[in-house]
């Protein structure tokens, strides 16, 4: 914690810096350090930075703050259960993000949004921007954010009842936070309050209650040794419950009391809960009357503020059912327990029915009515059985989700295993033996004929060429550069040392395009360039190729390769009747599209490779052949800003 100390002091610095600053942009600056600080730690100053923000970005244009700005507010909105507010805000940011390209920031909103998401009950939604998040971080890992990505993954897991690979991922996500020391921040201990929290729901579900016990309280101690208190409610409330559970009523009702009375935290509903585990507290103790008061007061806040919280209202009459009934007011005990099962039918809770079912049993046989007792006592056990398929059923559905989830991860492992051995595939595909063969024989020639310095030139060139092939191997990703440098050097190798000049070429690129930035998939391009030069251009006596990259959009380069030769149409014939055309088989292409659609996956339906007969309009007689090829592009400056970072 003693990060947390220094790290606290510098706030202290900061408001006496804000204090001291007239001008806009420099109390924007310092207001933006500030309102990350408090928005885990102090929502009311939070918000008062942020409004004062928000004036000063009406006057003023500064993007990166207005992006902060709605940041900050949906984290803020988030912390007091104002879940919609939180999304709108959420999303205002993320189209800011997506516009502006910074891919690290990218990710961490999507973790936080889903988060919101997660309140809102929107799984899907939930789950999508985990994926977005993921995809970025497996292109520029981030030791933190991926900590964070994972304990979003395990509540994921958590909601759909699937507690054990929860749990595994509770203590993965704990365990990258803290290999991470002293340079954690506050919204990394937050996240780990959120990871300390969710093991102890895990245990508490298991039955491991002083594990439970264990995490809450560390939870506790975590947000009060640093002011983290917007969900302290919550987490006190939790540790009442969990020593309730072991029958330590004195410790419980210390944290129930807390759970009341803490400031900061907003919610009504962890008050209103609190008040009627007090209740029920006091009634162990036979403190009836102040039990029925505790009641009350959970009552009254639960209609203001959870007007159809149906549960909570079934457990609190049918905890003051056995108040009448120990009290020997039979008529009001009555009346209780059959409120308690009305609100639990309305929403078909088949456990609490069977709870109520079983008080009443209780109640009837302590009034020696053994009749309506028994009777009471089938129904519970009906409503257990009715609780346990109901249970069945909610684990069937959770196993589909599971087993397709696990499936998809299966086959997204698959595709990337198929993408790696297809790019291996093609790697050794492109340079094929006749061209290595007539290369190096022309190299060979031009030394017996004593022309030493061509031999040199081309020896050169041809060594480059090679040694670029196997060193981008190594690699996914290369710039759009280097794959163009690459196919130059190819193209003059075929120009000068297998066609003798009988070969032209031009090579153009769209003005928008930023070669040194735009990154795509190793060696693309060069199959394509070798079957037009292998099948098109071989037979002509002056061949010419033309290459040109254009930007489709922002995640795309389409590169045409179009040459004059033969057409496809007497390239088959000619491949029937040559010998030599029999020995180059186009396996390249076929690779290199295979890898397209894997590096495409999200955008099936796209055709990532057009091929286009060119023909004379009048006589239909092959002009050559139009070749369009749709290339997934990445932005290697933001990678190296998002490796820096």
């Amino acid at each position: 914690m003693t990060a947390y100390t220094s790290y606290d002091q510098n706030v202290a610095k900061l408001e006496v810096r804000l204090v001291q600053q007239n001008n806009n942009r420099q109390r924007l600056a310092i207001i933006d350090q500030l309102a990350s600080h408090y928005i885990y730690t102090d929502i009311q100053k939070a918000q008062a930075l942020l409004k004062e923000q928000q004036g000063i970005l009406e006057q003023y244009n500064y993007p990166d703050f207005k992006l902060n700005f709605h940041l900050n507010t949906a984290i803020v909105e988030n912390q007091l259960y104002n879940y919609f507010l939180a999304e709108i805000h959420f999303v205002q940011a993320v189209d800011l993000l997506e516009e502006r390209g910074a891919i690290k920031q990218q990710a961490e909103a999507y973790i936080d949004y889903a988060g919101t998401c997660m309140n809102l009950g929107k799984m899907d939604a939930a789950t999508q921007l985990l994926k977005k998040a993921e995809k970025h971080l497996q292109l520029f890992p981030d030791e933190y954010l991926q900590a964070r990505l994972v304990c979003r993954e395990a509540y994921l897991n958590l909601h759909y009842s699937n507690y054990a690979r929860a749990v595994e991922l509770l203590l993965t996500a704990d365990k990258q936070l803290t290999d991470l020391g002293s340079d954690l921040n506050i919204k990394d201990y937050y996240f780990l309050t959120l990871i300390h929290s969710g093991l102890g729901r895990i245990y508490g579900h298991n039955d491991e209650r002083e594990q439970s016990i264990k995490s809450y309280l560390n939870v506790v101690n975590m947000c009060e040794t640093m002011g983290m208190h917007s969900r302290l409610s919550w987490h006190y409330l939790n540790v009442g419950i969990a020593c309730m559970s072991m029958n330590d009523i004195e410790n419980a009702e210390v944290y129930f009391d807390k759970a009341i009375k803490i400031k900061d935290d907003v919610s009504q509903h962890a008050r209103a809960t609190a008040y009627s585990h007090l209740g029920y507290c006091n009634f162990q103790k036979r403190n009836f009357s102040k039990a029925l008061l505790l009641y009350e007061k959970a009552e009254h806040l639960y209609k203001e503020k959870s007007p159809k919280d149906f549960h909570s209202f079934s457990i609190l009459e049918c905890w003051k059912g056995q108040l009448y009934a120990d009290l020997g007011q039979r008529q009001q005990a009555i009346k209780h327990f059959q409120t308690s099962y009305a609100y639990a039918e309305i929403i078909d809770d088949y456990r609490q029915l069977s709870e109520v079912c079983k008080n009443f049993a209780t109640f009837y046989a302590e009034q020696s009515e053994f009749k309506t007792a028994y009777e009471y006592l089938m129904e519970h056990d009906r409503m257990d059985e009715l609780h346990s398929d109901q249970v069945n059923k909610r684990q069937r559905l959770e196993l589909e989700v599971k087993y397709e989830a696990e499936k998809k991860e299966r086959e997204a492992e698959k595709l990337k295993l198929e993408a790696t051995k297809l790019q291996l595939k093609a790697l050794r595909a492109q340079m094929n033996p006749h061209f290595m063969f007539n290369a190096l024989n022309s190299i060979q020639h031009y030394i017996t004929s004593n022309e030493v310095t061509l031999a040199a030139k081309y020896l050169s060139k041809f060594a480059r060429l090679m040694r670029r092939s196997l060193e981008y191997s190594e690699q996914e990703i290369i710039s759009l550069e280097q794959e163009i440098e690459f196919l130059k050097d190819y193209l003059e190798v075929n120009a000068k040392l297998r066609f003798g000049d009988r070969l032209d070429y031009q090579v153009s690129v769209d003005d928008e395009i930023e070669e040194d930035i735009f990154g795509v998939p190793t060696m693309i391009i060069q199959p394509y360039v070798e079957n037009s030069i292998e099948h098109g251009l071989r037979p002509r006596e002056n061949g010419l190729i033309k290459i040109l990259f254009e930007l489709e959009d922002d995640d795309t380069v389409v590169c045409i390769i179009q040459d004059n030769g033969v057409g496809r149409k007497r390239a088959r014939e000619l491949q029937s009747k040559s010998e030599s055309y029999k020995k180059h088989k186009s396996m390249g292409t076929a690779i290199t599209e295979k890898r397209l659609e894997i590096l495409n996956v999200d955008n099936a339906d796209r055709d990532f490779v057009r091929i286009i007969d060119l023909e004379d309009p009048e006589t239909g007689d092959a002009l050559g052949t139009r070749v369009e090829v749709r290339i997934p592009i990445i932005d290697l400056q933001l990678k190296q800003i998002a490796q820096e970072v």
